[in-house]
């Protein structure tokens, strides 16, 4: 027999693979972009730095990949260990889903990556940089099918519950991946991507930055190259970050409206709402202690008027809320480290507009401190979304209970101890990998594949462009 216990300890499980594994597809997205930025810009401009830069972030992105490939498999295994009411319930619409993102975009970016990789030297430069777009393109297809499976699970739509078994079948499946949280989300979630490499880009750039101002020396042109870019984005799209993520508030409040009850730490449902600075949400007393609030901001957030009304948690069964203390600090972390990245965008505009962006020692230390900030934002924003979704699997219709497997508690543990085991043995390991080449200074004058000469084909056979004996001679 299972209980409360397993049940809480596949939860557990789930979520400490899904937030190890979360981290490296964003970074990878987001990198594919960058490395196919750089070397279209090396293509257009013949500038050595922009190559330069591509092979040091492709070594990051080789590592970055390959981490994101094994945590990513474990998932799969889960939901038919610890999951498999759920996979039976909801297979019929997941499942294609799930595939099709296998299809689509797992085997386009595996069939590019070794091109990208390794052909630099070995194909056209036009042949390579579109296998570097191809991968680019094949996460960006990825992160669309599975936001479509878990926008699904927020906002189910084009589904018809089967009377006898329980089952979620397709009606409509324009309905089911054009669900109606899914284009917020696609958007949000792909702009997260790029302000978490954006800003491990500035943060390795402000590194070296330091590092040449306490050896006296200028820094490289790699490097202020490098920095100059990650704070053009981060100055160009955390402010529209903060746009999009208002509009899937906007959303959230019209479809999953205790989950925008239980983050706003409202109790009551009330107009001229006031948005709540701090409290600590109490479950059990049904209020929040300790409020700090601002009148009428909350409305004038959530509704864009100081009129409108905004949901309580006691429009909601006990049984049906989130649990708003997780949700209350997470939504208020990912918050407080977007307005973060917003101000350092803004103040690199001004000192670049001052030409001082390559010598403000201040800003760089800021942004080495605000290297993980995108990674620390882009969780703090998962655990709001999925803790947010609870009780359910399948928003207000498959509850998390009925969806887990008869499994025995020992199972669940074992199987959990394993996995922090190994996980931290192997990304301990990946880490440490990144660090130490984020401590090492982009190499300048690495040259590209030579103009002159015909390039080295696919196979073990090295063409030689030595004069060769003549047979008479050689006799």
């Amino acid at each position: 027999m299972f209980g409360l216990s397993a049940l809480f300890l596949a939860r557990f499980q789930f979520a400490f693979t899904v937030g190890f594994h979360i981290v490296f597809p964003a970074f990878s997205i987001g990198l594919a972009a960058y490395l196919a930025v750089l070397e279209g810009l090396w293509l257009k401009t013949g500038r050595s730095a922009y190559l330069d830069l591509f092979k040091y972030w492709l070594k990051v992105f080789s590592v970055v990949f390959g981490m994101g490939v094994v945590s990513g498999l474990v998932m799969s295994y889960e939901f038919g260990t610890n999951w498999s009411s759920f996979s039976q319930k909801a297979g019929p619409i997941l499942g294609p889903m799930l595939a099709y993102e296998v299809m689509t975009a797992f085997f386009l970016e595996a069939g590019f990556l070794g091109v990208m990789m390794f052909g630099l030297n070995r194909v056209g430069k036009g042949l390579h940089f579109a296998a570097t777009c191809m991968v680019s393109i094949g996460t960006l297809i990825s992160m669309s099918w599975i936001l479509s499976s878990n926008s699904w699970m927020q906002t189910p739509r084009g589904y018809r519950i089967d009377e006898a078994t329980g089952r979620f079948l397709p009606v409509d499946w324009w309905q089911i991946v054009f669900n109606p949280s899914f284009p917020y989300r696609i958007v949000h979630m792909g702009l997260a991507a790029f302000l978490c490499v954006a800003f491990i880009v500035a943060g390795v750039a402000g590194w070296h930055l330091l590092k040449a101002r306490r050896e006296g020396r200028q820094a490289s042109e790699q490097v202020r190259l490098m920095f100059s870019m990650a704070m053009w984005m981060a100055a160009i799209v955390s402010p529209i970050q903060v746009l999009a993520g208002d509009t899937q508030g906007l959303n959230t409040l019209e479809y999953q409206p205790a989950k925008i009850a239980a983050l706003e730490g409202d109790w009551e449902s009330e107009s001229r709402a006031p948005e709540l600075l701090f409290g600590i949400p109490d479950m059990k007393n049904e209020t929040t202690h300790f409020k700090i609030a601002i009148p009428y901001l909350g409305s004038l957030i959530l509704t864009h008027s100081l009129d409108g009304k905004v949901p309580g948690l006691k429009d909601y069964p006990k049984e049906d809320r989130p649990y708003s203390p997780l949700l209350f600090f997470s939504f208020r972390i990912m918050i407080a480290l977007g307005m973060l990245m917003v101000l350092v965008g803004l103040w690199s505009l001004y000192l670049r507009w001052k030409g001082k962006l390559y010598d403000t020692p201040l800003l760089h230390r800021i942004a080495l401190f605000m290297s993980p900030a995108g990674f620390l934002a882009l969780l703090c924003g998962w655990i709001t979304t999925e803790v947010g979704r609870q009780p359910f699997t399948v928003y207000g219709l498959l509850r998390t209970s009925d969806s887990v497997s008869p499994i025995a508690l020992p199972n669940i543990a074992t199987s959990m101890i394993a996995f922090v085991i190994v996980y931290f043995i192997v990304f301990t390991g990946g880490i440490t990998i990144l660090l130490r080449t984020f401590a090492e200074e982009p190499h300048p004058d690495q040259h590209g594949p030579a103009e002159d000469q015909p390039q080295r084909a696919a196979g073990t056979t090295q063409v030689s462009h030595q004069p060769q004996p003549d047979a008479g001679m050689a006799e």
